[in-house]
C-alpha cells in the first residue's frame, strides 16, 4: 500500500445490530454501512461503539467476510482488530490486511492494569512480525477512559523508529487535546496520522495537521461531519462545528452507545436496531422521549436512510 492510499478523512465505529436472540445481524449492519458510505464516512468497523469487545473472534471475523463478499471497499475500512489475547488480534489483522483493509485500529491489551512500556512494545513487535505483511498500517486506539492502558508518546516513538510505515497513525479517544496536539508535534512529520475520537475536536486537528476523526456520532450525523473535515479552511468552519457540537451533546446525554440505536431506531423506523448486548441495556422512555425532543429543537435529519 502506497502512502498516497493513506486513509484520511470521517470514519463511523459502525454500530453492531442484533437480531432478538442477540445475535449480529448482517444484513442490517450491511445497510447501515452502504450508508455510511454514500454520506461519505469510511467505515471503522468493530470499534468501541460497534460493541467489539462484546462480539467473539468468530462473529468479527464473520461479520468482516460479509461485508467483503457484499462488495463493501475494503479501501474504505479500518476494523478494529485489537484484543486481549495476541492471538487473536493477529488473526483479525492477518484477515483485514490480507483483504486490502486500509489499516486496523488496535487497542492495547487493556485487561493487565500498568503493565510496562516494555510489555506493551513486545505485544505490538509479536503482531508486526506474526502478521509479516509489507501492507499492514496499525492505527494504535488511545482510550484511555476506558481501557486504561494508554500509548504514551515514548512509546509511539520507541514503535515508529522500529515499524515507519507500519505504525501509520493513531485515533486519540482521551479527550485531551493537550494530548492530542503532543502527538500531532512530535509525530505527525513523521507519517503518523492522528484521527480526534470526536468530532468535537474536528476542527482544532484539522487546524493542527490531524487526519481526520472516528467517531462514535458518525454514525448518525456522517455528512455533516465529513463536510466540516473537507471544508475546514472556509469562514464558516467554526459555526459547522458548533452545529456539530450541539447534535453530540444532545446524543450523550444518555449513554452513548444506547443512545445512537435509539437514533436509528427511530429514523429508520425499525424498533430492532435499539437492542443492545447485556451488560448494556437500551435506553429508557424518558431517555428516548428527551433525546427525541432535543434533536427535534436542532432540526435534525438523517437524508438518503431509506436510498440503501
Amino acid at each position: 500500500m502506497t502512502e498516497q492510499q493513506r486513509i484520511h478523512g470521517v470514519l463511523a465505529p459502525v454500530v453492531t445490530p442484533f437480531s432478538q436472540e442477540l445475535a449480529p445481524d448482517p444484513q442490517r449492519f450491511l445497510a447501515h454501512c452502504r450508508w455510511l458510505l454514500a454520506q461519505g464516512s469510511g467505515l471503522a468497523v468493530f470499534g468501541t461503539n460497534s460493541e467489539a469487545n462484546s462480539l467473539s473472534l468468530d462473529e468479527r471475523l464473520a461479520l468482516l467476510e460479509f461485508l467483503l463478499e457484499s462488495g463493501i471497499d475494503p479501501a474504505r475500512m479500518m476494523p478494529g482488530t485489537g484484543s486481549c489475547a495476541l492471538t487473536e488480534a493477529v488473526k483479525l489483522t492477518e484477515r483485514a490486511t490480507s483483504a486490502g483493509c486500509a489499516g486496523v485500529l488496535m487497542l492495547p491489551p487493556f485487561y493487565y492494569k500498568n503493565v510496562s512500556e516494555e510489555g506493551l512494545f513486545r505485544f505490538f513487535s509479536e503482531i508486526v512480525q506474526r502478521v509479516g505483511d509489507s501492507r499492514l498500517r496499525i492505527y494504535l486506539y488511545h482510550i484511555p477512559p476506558v481501557a486504561m492502558v494508554g500509548f504514551s508518546p515514548g512509546l509511539v516513538e520507541r514503535l515508529l523508529a522500529r515499524y515507519p510505515g507500519v505504525i501509520a497513525g493513531m485515533k486519540d479517544s482521551s479527550g485531551d487535546w493537550t494530548n492530542t496536539r503532543t502527538m500531532l508535534d512530535n509525530f505527525a512529520d513523521s507519517g503518523f496520522d492522528v484521527f480526534v475520537g470526536s468530532e468535537t475536536l474536528l476542527l482544532a486537528n484539522m487546524q493542527h495537521g490531524g487526519a481526520g476523526c472516528i467517531s462514535a456520532t458518525a454514525n448518525v450525523n456522517p455528512a455533516a461531519i465529513d463536510r466540516l473535515f473537507r471544508c475546514w479552511q472556509e469562514a464558516d468552519a467554526g459555526e459547522q462545528q458548533q452545529r456539530l457540537d450541539a447534535v453530540r451533546s444532545v446524543v450523550e446525554r444518555a449513554a452513548l452507545l444506547p443512545s445512537l440505536k435509539a437514533v436509528l431506531a427511530r429514523y429508520r423506523n425499525d424498533p430492532a436496531w435499539e437492542t443492545v448486548r447485556p451488560p448494556l441495556v437500551e435506553l429508557d422512555a424518558a431517555q428516548v422521549q428527551a433525546l427525541d425532543q432535543g434533536l427535534d429543537a436542532l432540526g435534525f435529519a438523517m437524508p438518503g436512510l431509506n436510498a440503501d
